[in-house]
């Protein structure tokens, strides 16, 4: 007979091992940022966040001034950082740290519900699946404000607010079902505006979570509806809560829609985050599904397939049954720890880890169906939710791999996955095992993967000493390499050389000038990248002219490994045929114009 541990405490409520285990994971989590940012910076990345925010700081509208093809939250909030705090670089350094710590306490508190009442030590598993992320977190493998971890840490929300919803104990059902009363929905309300905004931090995997979202529960309510006619018994929350998420998902959607037509037009706004985005990063069919192409899953899913008859069956009664398939489903996690012994290559190691994505994701895309199928339900809408946000992700980075600010929705379909055994033959000890596993797995590799910084692989990172920023608005800054010294030398020569109020113009604008100097930016675009940069050579240079570009500054020493610029010989040879060498730096070409 088993023992409900968390029973102990109330669903929902927190205790002393609750609030000691949160401030551990959120220090340790903001530990591993603020220590990768002592080290590193992805310029190129960091550069198109703050470079951006600051013109909004500055007035500047996006979609309407100049082109851009984000969605703004993120560049919102950071410009709220710039205005409420100043141009210094270490302040969103110091948020990037706190979003990952609350991230990973979400992603735990996430997994708990998911667990309690389905097994009795779901409090420690759930503690073990959260431990990863400690060094998985958010912002632990990109450590500079984006847009991505932003998202991520909104959908973490969402599902949190969603899983409070969908349990019949909690606090808001309970006093819905006595009172009826406004307050009572304020929560549901709260959910349906939490839905909506990941879409505002990155369109591409925030528009398709909203539409699956608002499906499925619009379903839940028409069978909600349905089941009141009958007098059928209801489970989950009553018709009003699912009013109430509707309600405040239409609400959020049409203040969002009012709040851009009457600042920066709503057509603006759909042309550069809809039409033009598409055209230039929507991705085929053959790098949508190319993510499934693992040789690993050949062994991998046979492993998982025998292992689920006993523990899904009458066979699972035998301790034997059992025994062998905790074995098998424990093998692809046991054999990505080997590697780390079998393969003296990072990059071999950390593709070893990723590996254990198109797994885990059939598995749970599986599982999912299959819940679905046992009966339609809020608590089963949640996993939809998270696959649909990942495979969003996934395919808008047209890059298998990145993976670097969604690991802790991983967990969570890992921690539906262990609830389904648990509620099967399962016994206490094997899901402990097998969650412990996981966890040692994930936070073994993903160590090393975190430290090896194979993610960025795109930026050329030297081995020897870090160089630590000296100017006030760049405390914080650190990179290995010459590409900050060189950068302050610039900024250096900016001050004492370009007057304030010339328009200056970088190629390809790796660095985060504008927010550095507080400088207007005049030219439309600030980073030129295929994603980013409407203009044709010719364009740019008739554009620099009207808008009385004085200065262009090409850096020759790039951190990025590739060149993104579009046509760069081109732009340079149209753009420059206005303009003379000024200066010569380390690092960087200054023109001014004839």
């Amino acid at each position: 007979m088993r023992f409900e541990i968390d029973s102990l405490l109330p669903a929902g409520r927190w205790g002393l091992r609750d609030s000691v285990a949160a401030a551990g994971l959120f220090a340790a989590t903001a530990a591993v940022v603020l220590w990768q940012n002592a080290h590193l910076v992805a310029l190129y990345d960091m550069s198109y966040v703050l470079n951006t925010s600051t013109r909004i700081a500055m007035g500047q509208l996006p979609y309407r001034d100049f082109p851009f093809v984000h969605a703004p939250l993120t560049f919102l909030v950071q410009a709220a950082i710039i205005k409420l705090t100043g141009r210094v670089y270490f302040h969103h350094v110091l948020y990037a740290g706190a979003i990952g710590g609350l991230g990973t306490v979400l992603a735990w508190r996430i997994a708990l519900r998911t667990l309690r009442g389905r097994m009795a030590a779901a409090w420690t598993v759930s503690l073990m699946l959260a431990a990863p992320l400690v060094v998985l977190g958010i912002y632990c493998i990109l450590p500079n404000p984006f847009y991505d971890c932003d998202c991520a840490f909104s959908i973490l929300v969402s599902v949190w607010l969603l899983q409070r919803v969908a349990h019949e104990d909690a606090p808001v059902i309970r006093s819905a079902a006595k009172s009826h009363g406004f307050r009572a929905l304020l929560l549901p309300s709260a959910t349906g505006v939490a839905l909506v905004a990941p879409m505002f931090f990155k369109q591409n995997i925030g528009l398709p979570l909203l539409a699956v979202a608002i499906g499925t529960i619009g379903v839940l309510l028409a069978v909600g509806l349905v089941r009141r006619t009958k007098a059928a018994p209801a489970a989950g929350p009553g018709v009003a809560a699912l009013l109430a998420v509707l309600g405040g998902a239409g609400a959020a959607v049409v203040a969002g829609v009012l709040l851009l037509q009457f600042t920066v037009g709503l057509g603006n706004y759909l042309h550069w985050t809809i039409q033009f985005a598409a055209q230039r990063r929507m991705p085929g069919l053959a790098d949508m599904v190319g993510v499934y192409r693992e040789p690993g899953l050949l062994w991998m899913l046979p492993c998982v397939a025998v292992a689920l008859l006993p523990m899904r069956s009458r066979l699972g009664k035998a301790w034997w049954a059992r025994v062998v398939g905790l074995a098998l489903l424990a093998a692809p996690f046991v054999w990505t720890l080997l590697t780390l012994f079998l393969y003296d290559d990072a990059d071999e190691r950390g593709d070893s880890l990723l590996a254990l994505w198109p797994l885990l994701l059939i598995l749970s895309a599986a599982l999912t169906a299959f819940n679905l199928w046992r009966g339609l339900s809020l608590r089963a809408v949640a996993p939809v939710l998270v696959l649909v946000a990942i495979n969003g992700t996934l395919m808008s980075q047209q890059l298998w791999g990145s993976t670097y600010a969604i690991w802790p929705l991983l967990v969570l379909l890992i921690a539906e996955m262990i609830g389904f055994l648990a509620e099967g033959n399962a016994g206490e000890v094997e899901v402990l095992v097998l969650g412990g596993v996981i966890a040692v797995a994930l936070l073994v590799c993903g160590g090393f993967y975190t430290a090896g910084e194979g993610r960025l692989a795109y930026l050329q990172l030297p081995e020897g000493p870090v160089a630590h920023a000296t100017l006030p608005e760049l405390k914080g800054l650190s990179a290995p390499g010459p590409y900050v010294p060189e950068f302050e030398e610039l900024l250096r020569y900016t001050a004492a050389q370009i007057p304030f109020n010339d328009g200056v113009m970088l190629i390809p604008g790796e660095e985060p000038f504008y927010f550095a100097t507080g400088r207007a930016a005049v030219f439309p675009v600030q980073l030129f990248d295929h994603t980013t940069d409407p203009y044709s050579p010719g364009d740019a240079a008739d554009v620099a002219r009207a808008r009385d570009v004085r200065w262009v500054v090409v850096k020759t020493d790039l951190q990025m490994k590739e060149d993104v610029t579009p046509d760069r010989e081109a732009l340079l040879k149209t753009l420059l045929s206005d303009f003379t060498l000024a200066s010569r730096l380390r690092g960087y070409d200054v023109y001014r114009r004839r």
